[in-house]
Parts: C-alpha cells; sequence; structure tokens
C-alpha cells in the first residue's frame, strides 16, 4: 500500500472485526490481504478511540474515513499543529454562553496573524471535532450550567441480604452535565419515583448546583404519559423542579441525540465501574455506594479521550460558576389522598390516624390533602383552604377554632388525655373502656359524646357500679355507651359472682341477635 493511499472502508470495518472477534493481527494481515504493519495501524488508532466496534459500523464511510484520519499519514505542517494545537481552547470556550467560532478565529488571528482564515479554520475544526468524539452524530453542543441528563444503566447490581441470603437487584442510576461531562452514579432499590426523585437530589448535590434544566429520558418516574412535543410529567417530579428552580426537559422520544450524551456516560460508566463491581459481594446500599464513589472520583480525574483535560477540570474551570445556588432545604415529596371532611369539620389523614380541621363550609364536601413529613396543606379545587403542622397521634385533633362552626367549637374543649385521664381515676376497667371507644370511633361527636355520657354516669351510680359496667362491657366486646346504659339499668352489674358464672347473659342490644333468630 502506498503512503497516503486509504484502504476501502469495507475492509477497515473488517479489520476492527475480526480484531474484536479475537483474530490475530497475522490472520487479519493474511485473510484480507493487507500488510502487517497497515493491520497493526488501525487496530492501534481503535483501541486509542476508545469505542465499540458496533458503534464504529453505524458511522458512514465519510465518518469512518475522517475519525481515521486515513488521508493524512503525512506529519502535520507547523502551520496545521498551531491549529489544531488551539483546537481543544475553542471546544472549551464555545460551552460559554456568547462565545461562537467566529469570536474564537479572531483570537487565533491575533495569535496567529499568518493562519488559515475564517472558512478554513470553520472546516478544519468541525473535521477535528469528528475526530475527537469519535462518532459525529453524537456531538452536540453545551453550554455551562444548562443541562443534566438523567438516566439508569440497563443492567442491575446486586446486594446480599445478610440475614436471609438473597440476592436483591439494585439499579443504577446515572447524572451527567452536558458542557463538563461530569458524572455522578449512585445504586438505589428502585426506578420508583421515590427513589429517582431522591437520586437526581443527590446528584444536585455531589455537583453543588442546580442547572438551567434536567433532561431525563423518559422514565415511568419523570414521565407519567409520553409524547413527541408534549410529555405529561409526573406531579411530584414537577414539584422537585418547582424546590430547586430548574426546568424538566424530557428526551423527546426517538430523538436518540437528546440523550445520547447520558447514554455515551452510561456505556463509559459500564466499563469502569459497573463491570468491576459486578462480580463483587455488597451486603447493603451503603457499602455499594461508597465502592461506586471510589471509581466515580477516578472517573472524573481521568482525562477525555484526546483531550489534555478532564471532566473534574472542566467543572471546576467551567461549569461549576454556572450553576445555580442550591435551596437551603431539601426537597420533601408530597403525598396525597382525596377525603370527605366530616360533619365535624375535620378531615382524616388514615395514615396517622390524627385529625385536621378545614373551615366549615367545606363540610360533606371532597378535599385533598398534600402532606410532607412536617406539613399537612387542604386543597379545594386549586384553592388552599387550610395548613397544619403534621402531627402523628393518633385520635388526636389539630383545630383552627375559626374553622369551625359554632354548634362544633365547644368540642375543642375536649381531647383523649383528658378523658381518658379522667376514666382513669374513676377505675382502670372505665379507663380501657374509652380508649376502645376513642379508637372505634370515626367522627369526633360520636366518641367525645359517648365519652361524656359513661363518665356522667359515675355521678348517678357511683365508681363502683360504673366500673363494674364497664369491665362487662369490655368482656362482651361491645364499646359504647348504650351497651353501659342497659347494663345499670338492668342492674347486671349487682350479680353476685357465682350467678354470672352459671348464667351470663348479654344484654339486649340494637346489633345482637336475640335466642329466637335460629328457630
Amino acid at each position: 500500500m502506498m503512503a497516503g493511499k486509504t484502504i476501502d472502508m469495507s475492509k477497515l470495518r473488517k479489520v476492527i472485526k475480526l480484531y474484536v472477534q479475537g483474530k490475530s493481527k497475522v490472520f487479519i494481515s493474511s485473510y484480507l490481504g493487507l500488510s502487517r504493519n497497515t493491520v497493526k495501524k488501525y487496530i492501534r488508532q481503535f483501541s486509542a478511540l476508545k469505542v465499540t466496534y458496533e458503534e464504529l459500523d453505524k458511522l458512514t464511510d465519510l465518518d469512518l474515513d475522517e475519525l481515521f484520519n486515513l488521508q493524512q499519514e503525512q506529519e502535520l505542517t507547523p502551520k496545521m499543529r498551531d491549529l489544531e494545537s488551539f483546537f481543544p481552547r475553542v471546544e472549551k470556550e464555545l460551552k460559554k454562553t456568547g462565545k461562537t467560532l467566529n469570536i474564537l478565529w479572531e483570537e487565533y488571528k491575533i495569535k496567529h496573524p499568518d493562519g488559515f482564515q475564517r472558512t478554513q479554520f470553520a472546516v478544519y475544526f468541525n473535521r477535528w471535532t469528528k475526530r475527537i468524539n469519535a462518532k459525529a452524530t453524537m456531538h452536540m453542543s453545551h453550554k455551562a450550567g444548562d443541562k443534566m441528563y438523567v438516566d439508569y444503566v440497563g443492567k442491575t447490581l446486586e446486594i446480599i441480604d445478610i440475614e436471609s441470603g438473597e440476592v436483591v437487584d439494585v439499579e443504577f442510576f446515572v447524572a451527567i452535565l452536558g458542557a463538563s461531562q461530569a458524572t455522578y452514579a449512585e445504586a438505589s432499590m428502585s426506578q420508583k419515583k421515590e427513589d429517582f426523585v431522591e437520586s437526581v437530589e443527590n446528584a444536585l448535590h455531589f455537583f453543588g448546583g442546580v442547572p438551567a434544566a434536567i433532561v431525563p429520558d423518559n422514565l415511568k418516574s419523570a414521565v407519567t404519559k409520553s409524547n413527541r412535543f408534549e410529555p405529561t410529567l409526573n406531579e411530584t417530579f414537577l414539584d422537585f423542579a418547582e424546590h430547586y428552580g430548574t426546568t424538566i426537559l424530557p428526551a423527546r422520544a426517538y430523538k436518540p441525540r437528546d440523550k445520547s450524551l447520558v447514554e455515551g456516560a452510561v456505556k463509559i460508566l459500564y466499563t469502569r465501574i459497573y463491570s468491576v463491581l459486578k462480580d463483587q459481594q455488597f451486603f447493603n446500599l451503603e457499602t455499594l455506594n461508597h465502592a461506586i464513589k471510589t471509581l466515580l472520583e477516578k472517573h472524573n480525574a481521568s482525562n477525555l479521550t484526546g483531550k489534555p483535560y478532564s471532566r473534574k477540570q472542566l467543572y471546576e474551570e467551567l461549569e461549576r460558576s454556572m450553576l445555580k445556588e442550591l435551596p437551603m432545604e431539601r426537597f420533601e415529596i408530597r403525598k396525597q389522598a382525596i377525603v370527605t371532611v366530616m360533619n365535624n369539620g375535620h378531615v382524616l389523614l388514615s395514615e396517622d390516624r390524627h385529625y385536621y380541621s378545614v373551615p366549615y363550609l367545606y363540610i360533606r364536601k371532597k378535599v385533598k390533602l398534600l402532606y410532607t413529613e412536617k406539613t399537612v396543606e387542604i386543597y379545594s379545587g386549586y384553592n388552599r383552604i387550610a395548613v397544619h403542622p403534621r402531627l402523628k397521634s393518633p385520635h388526636n385533633y389539630s383545630t383552627v377554632k375559626d374553622h369551625l362552626a359554632t354548634t362544633h367549637q365547644f368540642m375543642t374543649e375536649w381531647n383523649p388525655e383528658r378523658f381518658i385521664s379522667w376514666a382513669e381515676s374513676i377505675d382502670i376497667n372505665v379507663k380501657h373502656l374509652i380508649v376502645q371507644i376513642l379508637d372505634k370511633k370515626q367522627h369526633v361527636e360520636q366518641s367525645y359524646k359517648s365519652c361524656i355520657g359513661i363518665l356522667s354516669m359515675a355521678k348517678k351510680v357511683g365508681n363502683e357500679r360504673l366500673a363494674k359496667a364497664c369491665s362487662m362491657a369490655l368482656e362482651y366486646g361491645i364499646y359504647n355507651y348504650k351497651i353501659v346504659e342497659n347494663i345499670l339499668e338492668k342492674g347486671l352489674d349487682k350479680l353476685s359472682e357465682s350467678t354470672e358464672n352459671q348464667e351470663k347473659e348479654l344484654p339486649k342490644h340494637p346489633n345482637i341477635r336475640g335466642n329466637n333468630y335460629y328457630k
């Protein structure tokens, strides 16, 4: 083969394909009729590019020819060397807002008055960019602080449950800043929205700032309905974006260039992190993520392919200052529930069994609860009608007196602790029955009125009889005012222990079937 002459691109593809299949250079040379030096040269170039055969095979012959730079076997002229040594600065500066290729050409001409003219400068820069970035169709211009791309690696990592020995699959999350290509990665238990949002938040704190936009793939955690022009975003993720003052820009379906950067990062991390860790044993997420962090630091500190600087250097010099400041507090996921306002002007947060007041005008209407670990907000339509600190004390009430109608306001003077304390001062069985009533009743009027009715009986019949009646009600497993009233009216509490043991008759109650029911 003569110097400067190129081989057919189909032969080049065959050289690389046979090489990745494990064939020797001698075999490839003989099989394809190429000199050994030629085969060695292209294999050496392929190895330096750090791309897969599959990626190369998708390139056009023109891109492949430019990528391997087959036309330029001769040494670069001093003029061309000066030009190419200036290109890394051009690529870096173009990531800054306001910088253009024309401005940078003018800087080049000041430094090299005899250098190339504007058109040649642009042509050579584009060729250099294609060669350096390995795949022309994957190269996109990214402005510093503009976008952060997020995705999951297709294959999962594993942790081992130390107690059961069960192997648990865990997800491998990746985030990358567009301009510097600074990368974050972590393992998480799932791709559910809670884990996804936490991973994205961890990435922002790792980078120490917030980009103008976050670009997820069409993950279910981020996008509830995919659409080419206007996808529907997950409400929780939108709340997250609002909290951090950023925008969500889902990658467009069927537009691979929108997400090529993060997919490229995923492929690199697959080699540098995933393949290193996949055969190691980890017994919890903390130790696995510590191992990921160590390898990630090495990855970010390594020079980018064909460039004299690393992701970390680009981030520190270029991107860090362009990110917006993090908010003072982390994001709290808001859960939601649709409930009906009870007749007492309260709603029940069933997760905690705690009641919260709303303005009495909304009684018997459906409202939406939005709650975090700290607050409970109540909405009617798009209007917030009440907000309370979240309390997790069951059977208790958070009440704003102004919310209640006059007929309900007397209830705010009572609370479960007051009833339980009153009952305990009479007898332990009275206390147990009152606790059961507070636990079983859903509406505050029912439980509080029942409690007042039972406890007031002590004035009529005395503490001893009331205690005995409450004890019998507990034995019957019936927890209400009516059962205590029936026991006392019929004098069943006065029966001797022996009589009780011989014939323990249940008092009549509207909810209990009589003896004749089964005849």
